[in-house]
């Protein structure tokens, strides 16, 4: 995240994992292992799969919503394929305190074997990634308005303010839109219609290295090379080794 405070619908997300915590504790007991990192699935489900159920209590609501995130989740990201019916079957079993259909042994080398596969898949995208972004930031320092750190950051400034520099204790008020190199937002206070306040060393190197050379009233177009992101790390809607741009305009230091 951007910014230190949390919107209502971050707080629900870090309510949900409490939810999932529980769950890889579940299953950490089950395996005496601590649980493989999770990824989640690209299964394709029909609109309204599961048909219209009586959601009046909030109970119901609470129970929707978990089960709802947990596949929305599932869903957003690449990788492992889910059996709905057989994740439901767990489910239930699990909720009805039954034996479960297979033993530890045979969950822990499934966890083990899908955990590698999806590794590897996450490996190749990530080198697909970063040979895309590398020949793009090659050909973007090209162009004359481009300047470039010794780090290998890139920004090309759109305005020019004159009031201070920040330092990287500071913290500071800025507006961002965040975009891959296909376009796509991943992040955008400008779209929120908020600016976003945050601490200078609690954000990306790229932004704690540029946001020290802006003055107050600057607004750069930013070019970050993975490495100066989020690098392998899998963050929502940002691929690994994901080159990323933002335009971001420093309003404030606090």
């Amino acid at each position: 995240m951007m910014s230190s405070k949390l919107s209502p619908y971050s707080a629900y997300r870090v309510a949900l994992a409490v939810v999932f915590t529980s769950i890889a504790v579940l299953f950490t007991a089950c395996s005496k292992k601590e649980p493989a990192e999770t990824a989640a699935s690209t299964a394709t489900v029909p609109a309204a799969a599961a048909g219209k159920i009586d959601l009046s209590l909030d109970e119901q609501k609470v129970s929707y919503g978990i089960g709802y995130n947990i596949g929305r989740d599932m869903a957003a990201q690449p990788g492992l394929s889910i059996d709905q019916a057989a994740m439901v079957a767990g489910i239930s079993d699990a909720l009805a305190m039954a034996a479960p259909q297979i033993n530890d042994e045979q969950i822990r080398a499934a966890f083990m074997a899908v955990q590698q596969k999806l590794m590897a898949e996450m490996a190749k995208i990530g080198e697909e990634n970063l040979a895309e972004g590398s020949a793009f930031l090659e050909k973007n320092k090209e162009r004359a308005e481009v300047s470039a750190t010794e780090s290998g950051l890139q920004y090309e400034v759109l305005a020019t303010g004159d009031g201070p520099k920040p330092s990287a204790e500071s913290t500071v008020r800025v507006h961002y839109h965040g975009t891959l190199l296909d376009d796509s937002v991943f992040d955008s206070s400008v779209d929120r219609g908020e600016p976003a306040e945050f601490p200078l060393n609690r954000v990306i190197p790229a932004w704690t290295e540029a946001l020290q050379l802006m003055s107050v009233g600057d607004k750069w177009k930013l070019f970050v090379p993975a490495g100066l992101g989020y690098g392998m790390q899998i963050k929502e809607k940002i691929p690994p080794q994901s080159t990323l741009i933002f335009e971001v305009e420093l309003l404030e230091i606090k």
